[in-house]
């Protein structure tokens, strides 16, 4: 393996040194450079489009073009003539200096080829067809080969380092902004142009006025014969693999037209090919933004989702999934909008899992622990977003959104543990919310603006938790203590638990915009947030009867009944200046919390002020350069469980009981970032850096017996402190784009367990490197190497994992009717002294298409073909570092038929 990426390596490098330069400068007629001038360089042979560039601040331009050929070069400049060139090239490099003038006539040269990237002010326009070579089938097939833009392990799209906020085709909204959606749906045959926007404001009446460096857009333009017309595929597939038979049904079809859109997309399948995963609907936010996401609030509402395993990269041992989705937009006129979708999420996943869990060294020496557990999993998810929006003029815009989610989920455990054997966990859930949003923008003048954003947020869980414990007598003190019948076969322990969540965030901003180069913004905004949490623990006895149990700990206290209010009214004030390359916005916010809470018949209440300050710096080096710095002092509260006295099982080894007093913590946050986008040369640079101080942060104290816990939370008087670094560097030689990122995280924080405080510091640490090919008419490659580290020093114990991931991708076109991909990735686990797993990943597909046509495909399509068994991991909690074998699905061959509309 390898030597295999060792001979990919020299033939990249032969290839890039068998390259010529054409250098030189582009000016106008009085001789002042012009930058960002497109030039292209077509070879009169092939008549291919071999190179393309575009020129610096100066005026520079640089491409790449071939010995001994002939080339016509062509430069265009918006409102001037395309000039045109021939030049004949040796064996020596190329400079030529091209004159532009102003266009007082119709141009006579014709553009056979389109420009493959284009700049228009914040815009960047890449024509889709300059970078394929026939075997893309997706969007993100295509947006892969784009400079400065990549898909990350999520299947989001990152443009500059910065995450796509808003997908968008032909000008309407995607599923919300969703990526992932668009980049696995949107075929790449019906793409024209995809545009990037960055410095991208929703609302064009606050463009002006709002800091909108970090947004960025994406906008597909589809192609002629994609409009108005239904286009997309439906693919169809079964296969063998051990006794089980294979199928997949995924139905991708869609429908543009200037009044209205439909996106209709399906997925069926038992092969592990997830569309839509249980964390892609938790993290999907449906567009949805609070209102007070930068008042320096953050109150968290908690998660009281069931406590499921999550799967590897969409891995586990057996997958069978149910998705579909539907998105539409409706404008009947120019001034009202109409849009929504629909999502449906179906799945049942067995996993498999071994885990070697080190705990942190006590005085009592807590056990090391072996875990083997074997998992069914049962969800049902969905979601339904309506939309509106009217503009009946460019001084006001008035929006409604409303989505509920709903979920029905269960998963099945037989886990055994080395030090408490056997247990069977049963859990349930069937939450549901609704989420509502209303934002009203006018315009008084030019310079008066106002904006008005009010969400409500109406949200009930009900999670259910069972425990079976057969081996009582390890369990037999945590049993006593918990106050269980120890007369029965075994221990039958359940917990319900309720939680109701009632959340108003609304503020009004007005903005003053003082002159061209500042403005003064004023903010009045609250937050109403009340919560009802209920819980209990009973047993289950053998002659199926319920008894309620009084625990010997925790003042005898097994149920919660706790109501809980907070509210904060601030008031923000922030002033914006420009000069020169910087941008300079210092502010502050006046707040008045109170918060409250009432259970066992006792009321604690506590209400107070706080002043926190921010300021943003940010210097524009360049259109495509610059530096930020940003500072904020924050306020974090916490939610309901967190108060609850009573006694909550988070599961059969791990208990917990809040603590009515907690206080808010304080964090100051500081992030410098930095990012520069040269397309001149298309080198990609972006880095930032984190820091984080937090005080009086909710800390846990843990008591162990044997391996089983018990929390309790407070408000720590040492900070605990994260930094955090990140970065990446791309480069394009030619037909050859190179890069290399890293990432750096430390943590320290204070434990506490049975009373004894340690620091606890965690370094995680990885890299990589990536070269990858991107021919027209030649086969394609990407051959990369990851390298993580893994390093935690908690109190007496200190371990240290590393996993070593090379890599190497091909794709290539065969007679124009064949499309061969393969990818392979080698992975080699360890720690200190030796190899704990090394296991490998080879998938290929085969596809015929008489041409590019053609409404069928066929496809052969194998994954896991060297039917690795398992995959590892480390990872770190507070109280322990885990080594974790997953077990995934077998090797399976499906054969496909795609046709295309």
């Amino acid at each position: 393996m390898k030597k295999g990426l060792v001979l990919v390596f020299l033939l990249a490098v032969n290839l890039g040194f068998g390259q010529l330069k054409l250098e030189g400068i582009v000016k106008d007629s009085i001789g002042n450079p012009l930058e960002l001038a497109n030039i292209i360089a077509i070879n009169t042979e092939s008549q291919a489009l071999e190179s393309y560039g575009i020129t610096d601040p100066n005026g520079m331009y640089k491409l790449s073009i071939s010995k001994n050929s002939t080339y016509n070069v062509q430069v265009s400049y918006i409102g001037m003539r395309t000039e045109q060139m021939v030049v004949e090239t040796t064996d020596k490099d190329v400079n030529k200096t091209f004159v532009m003038y102003a266009d007082n006539t119709l141009d006579e040269i014709e553009l056979i080829y389109e420009m493959p990237v284009t700049v228009k002010g914040d815009t960047i326009i890449y024509n889709a067809d300059s970078f394929k070579n026939g075997t893309e089938r997706k969007l993100e097939d295509v947006l892969k080969k784009l400079p400065g833009v990549e898909i990350n392990d999520d299947g989001e799209i990152e443009v500059e380092g910065n995450v796509v906020s808003k997908v968008m085709v032909d000008g309407k909204d995607f599923f919300d902004g969703d990526s992932k959606l668009a980049t696995k749906n949107i075929p790449s045959n019906a793409l024209d142009k995809i545009e990037v926007l960055k410095n991208f404001a929703e609302v064009g009446q606050l463009s002006g006025v709002t800091n909108n460096s970090e947004n960025v857009a994406i906008n597909i333009r589809l192609k002629e014969g994609k409009k108005n017309f239904w286009f997309g595929d439906i693919t169809g597939g079964s296969g063998i693999a051990d006794e089980n038979g294979l199928y997949i049904i995924q139905p991708k079809l869609f429908y543009y037209s200037p009044k209205y859109s439909i996106n209709l997309i399906g997925d069926l399948n038992n092969i592990g090919e997830i569309a839509f995963s249980r964390r892609d609907y938790f993290n999907f936010t449906g567009g949805f933004k609070s209102p007070s996401r930068s008042s320096g609030t953050n109150i968290n509402l908690g998660s009281n989702s069931l406590g499921f395993l999550s799967l590897q990269n969409n891995r586990a041992q057996d997958i069978v999934t149910k998705f579909g989705a539907a998105n539409f937009s409706y404008s009947p006129n120019e001034t009202l909008d109409f849009s929504g979708f629909g999502i449906f999420s179906s799945s049942r996943i067995g996993m498999q899992i071994d885990n070697s869990i080190t705990y942190t060294n006590t005085e009592l020496g807590v056990p090391d622990e072996v875990t083997q557990s074997k998992t069914k999993q049962r969800s049902d998810l969905g979601m339904l977003k309506l939309s509106v929006g009217y503009k009946p003029n460019s001084d006001n815009q008035l929006d409604y959104d409303v989505m509920a989610r709903i979920s029905q989920e269960s998963q099945d455990q037989f886990e055994t543990s080395s030090v408490l054997g056997n247990t069977m966990q049963y859990e349930s859930s069937s939450p549901f919310s609704i989420n509502q949003n209303f934002n009203y923008y006018y315009t008084l003048g030019e310079k008066h603006i106002f904006a008005t954003e009010v969400q409500h947020l109406w949200q009930d869980e009900d999670p259910f938790y069972n425990a079976i414990i057969d081996n009582k007598a390890t369990y037999e003190t945590t049993g006593d203590a918990l106050g269980l019948d120890n007369q029965q076969i075994d221990y039958n322990v359940n917990q319900d638990k309720r939680v109701k969540s009632n959340q108003v965030d609304a503020k009004v901003d007005y903005f003053n915009v003082l002159n061209a180069k500042s403005n003064l913004n004023v903010t009045v905004g609250t937050i109403y947030s009340h919560q009802n949490f209920n819980s209990n623990i009973f047993q289950v006895l053998d002659n199926e009867s319920v008894f309620d149990p009084t625990p010997t700990i925790n003042d005898g206290l097994s149920e919660n009944n706790i109501q809980y209010s907070f509210s904060d009214l601030y008031v923000g004030l922030h002033y914006t200046v420009k000069s020169g390359i910087f941008t300079f916005t210092p502010g502050a916010s006046v707040h008045s919390y109170s918060s409250n809470n009432i259970q066992f018949g006792e009321k604690y209440k506590d209400d107070f002020f706080k002043i926190l300050p921010d300021v943003d710096v940010r210097l524009q080096f360049k259109k495509t350069e610059r530096l930020v710095l940003n500072y904020s002092m924050q306020t974090q509260f916490t939610d309901v469980t967190q108060l609850a006295r009573g006694l909550v099982m988070n599961s059969y080894n791990s208990f917990f009981s809040g603590n009515e007093a907690l206080d808010n913590a304080i964090s100051h946050a500081v992030r410098l970032s930095y990012s520069s986008f040269n397309l001149f040369n298309y080198t990609n640079v972006f880095a930032n850096v984190n820091y984080n101080k937090s005080i009086d942060n909710i800390r846990n104290i843990t008591n162990f017996e044997s391996v089983i816990r018990s929390n309790s939370p407070f408000n720590s008087a040492y900070a605990d402190e994260t930094v955090s670094a990140s970065g990446r560097f791309q480069r394009r030689f030619g037909k050859f784009q190179t890069s290399a990122n890293g990432q750096f995280n430390y943590s320290k924080f204070n434990q506490f367990i049975q009373n004894n405080r340690s620091v606890n510091e965690n370094y995680t640490q990885n890299y990589g490197l990536e070269l990858r090919s991107n021919f027209n008419e030649a086969p394609n490659f990407e051959i990369g190497y990851n390298y993580s580290i893994q390093d935690s020093d908690q109190g007496d114990t200190r371990t240290k994992f590393f996993t070593s991931s090379p890599r190497v991708e091909f794709d290539a076109l065969i007679w124009k009717v064949l499309t061969f991909k393969t990818d392979y990735t080698y992975n080699d686990f360890r720690n200190e002294e030796r190899s704990l797993n090394d296991y490998e990943f080879w998938n290929a597909s085969l596809a015929y298409r008489k041409d590019e046509d053609s409404k069928w495909e066929f496809e052969l399509k194998a994954t896991n073909l060297l039917n690795t068994k398992t995959q590892s991991q480390s990872s770190v909690s507070d109280i322990s570092v885990s080594a974790t074998d997953y077990y995934i699905q077998p090797r399976y061959v499906t054969l496909r038929a795609v046709y295309s509309l």
